[in-house]
């Protein structure tokens, strides 16, 4: 696994938005970002690894928000209700996003580390391109950096009736970040299966 390295935070002029609005249908109706990995709810392990390469630090969440607010500058939450999907949170963070670049993670991927942020940032160009990681040549929307300027092209795909987050960036022209199948750093732990497959943490 990558170690951790901490970057300097002029190093990551962006937002961080940490998604954790969704139904939970595989973890039996929970609140994902609130169940317990290690001791700590998911959203927990997620945030304290961008907590200090940001200050503005935003969740769209669409329940539990008094639970959610201590580990945000921000709070978001759909624009509909009945859980529409993470394009729809995504829309809310671009809305109140303060930076010209939203980084978009899931909050049930807690082995997450600086160095991939860092080399999300590092794969912008000079335009307006998202760009997303690739894992073994499949798309990986919850990882990906967006540009605040797409909101109102993202909207209106919105309001003609798209709702997958990559197909709505994927018209946008994608810049791929590479990464191996087997990147620890990539894994959700979004069924009580995989949340106890991944085991206690080792002891020193």
């Amino acid at each position: 696994m990558t170690q951790t390295q901490p970057a300097p935070a002029c190093s990551l002029p962006c937002s961080i938005l940490l998604l954790a609005g969704g139904r939970g249908s595989r973890m039996g109706g929970q609140d994902k970002g609130l169940v317990a990995w290690r001791g700590q709810p998911l959203i927990a392990h997620v945030q304290a690894v961008v907590r200090p390469l940001s200050d503005d630090l935003i969740i769209s969440c669409n329940r539990n928000a008094e639970r959610y607010r201590a580990y945000a500058d921000r709070l978001v939450e759909d624009g509909q209700k009945d859980f529409p999907g993470p394009l729809a949170g995504v829309l809310a963070g671009l809305a109140t996003a303060r930076h010209p670049w939203l980084l978009v993670l899931a909050c049930d991927a807690p082995q997450i580390d600086a160095a991939l942020i860092q080399a999300l940032l590092d794969a912008r160009g000079n335009d307006t391109r998202p760009v997303m990681v690739q894992q073994a040549g499949q798309w990986q929307p919850m990882f990906s950096l967006i540009p605040t300027a797409l909101l109102g092209d993202l909207r209106q795909a919105w309001d003609n009736g798209e709702r997958s987050l990559l197909r709505a960036l994927a018209a946008h022209g994608l810049r791929p970040l590479p990464c191996a199948a087997d990147d620890p750093r990539l894994s959700n732990f979004n069924t009580p299966e995989l949340l106890s497959e991944a085991g206690p943490k080792p002891l020193a």
